[in-house]
C-alpha cells in the first residue's frame, strides 16, 4: 500500500521592513524685514538776512554767476539812488543853463593855493561838473608844493558811478553841504590822490550857494583833520571865490 506524500507546511517569511531615507531636517531661517529707511530731512532754511548772505555765497559757483550778482546789485543801488535823490537831481538838472560858471584856470590858483597852505592838504582838485551829460572835467590839480599836476588836468571822468563814497558825496554838494569822509579812490584821477597819500578827502560845491552848482573843490589830507567844522568853513569861503557870477 502506497503511503501519501506527506504535505508540508510552507515556511513563514518574516516580512522586510524597508527603511526609507528620512528627509533632511530643514534650517530654519529667521528673515527680519527692514523697515522703509525714512526719507532725509532737509535742513531748516535759514531766512535770517546773515543766513541769506551765505545761501547767496554758495549758489555763486562760477563766474558767469558772479558777474550776475555784481551787475544785478548795482542796477539795484543805482535804481533806489536815482529814486532816493530824485527831486535834487532833478532839479540840478533843469535849470544847468542858470548855473554860475567856474572861473578861469589863472583865477582858481589864487584861493587854491590859499586855501592849500591854510588847511595842510596835500593835494587839491577843481572839477567842473555837466550834470546833463553826467560828466566832470578836472580844470586844476595842486600837489602839497603848490605845484600844478598838468597830466591830471582835463580828465573827464562820471559825476556819478558805481562808487556809493562819490555818489553821497554828490548828493551832499548839491544840498548845499562840504562832506569830509576816509577817502576811497573811484577814478583815474583818484589813484593818483592814493599815490600823493590821501586817505581823508573834504568835498564841498563851487559856488557854496543853495541850488547853484558849477563844479566842487576836492582837497585830500594824510590823515583827518581834527577841526572838521572850521575846516568846511574855510572850504566853502575859498569856493565862494572861485565862481563867475
Amino acid at each position: 500500500m502506497t503511503k501519501a506524500p506527506v504535505k508540508r507546511a510552507a515556511a513563514k517569511v518574516a516580512p522586510v521592513k524597508r527603511s526609507r531615507p528620512k528627509p533632511a531636517p530643514t534650517s530654519q531661517v529667521n528673515v527680519t524685514l527692514a523697515a522703509p529707511a525714512a526719507a532725509p530731512k532737509e535742513p531748516k532754511k535759514d531766512d535770517s538776512a546773515l543766513g541769506k548772505v551765505i545761501g547767496l555765497i554758495e549758489w555763486v559757483d562760477n563766474p558767469f554767476k558772479l558777474f550776475t550778482v555784481i551787475l544785478l546789485s548795482f542796477l539795484a543801488f543805482a535804481g533806489y539812488f536815482a529814486w532816493d535823490s530824485r527831486q535834487v537831481l532833478l532839479h540840478a538838472i533843469t535849470t544847468q543853463d542858470k548855473m554860475p560858471q567856474l572861473a578861469k584856470q589863472e583865477q582858481l590858483l589864487i584861493p587854491a593855493r590859499s586855501l592849500m597852505k591854510d588847511v595842510d592838504g596835500i593835494v587839491l582838485l577843481i572839477h567842473k561838473a555837466n550834470l546833463a551829460t553826467n560828466s566832470r572835467t578836472t580844470v586844476l590839480a595842486l600837489n602839497a608844493d603848490g605845484t600844478r599836476e598838468k597830466a591830471i588836468e582835463g580828465t573827464v571822468t562820471s559825476l556819478f558811478n558805481a562808487s556809493a563814497d562819490r555818489n553821497a558825496a554828490m548828493v551832499a554838494m548839491l544840498n548845499n553841504e562840504v562832506l569830509c569822509e576816509e577817502f576811497n579812490p573811484s577814478s583815474k584821477v583818484g589813484e593818483w590822490g592814493i599815490k600823493q597819500g590821501v586817505k581823508f578827502m573834504c568835498r564841498g560845491s563851487i559856488p557854496p550857494d543853495p541850488g547853484k552848482f558849477a563844479g566842487y573843490i576836492a582837497i585830500g589830507f594824510k590823515e583827518k583833520p581834527e577841526d572838521i567844522p572850521a575846516l568846511k568853513t574855510r572850504i566853502n569861503l575859498a569856493a565862494s571865490d572861485m565862481s563867475e557870477d
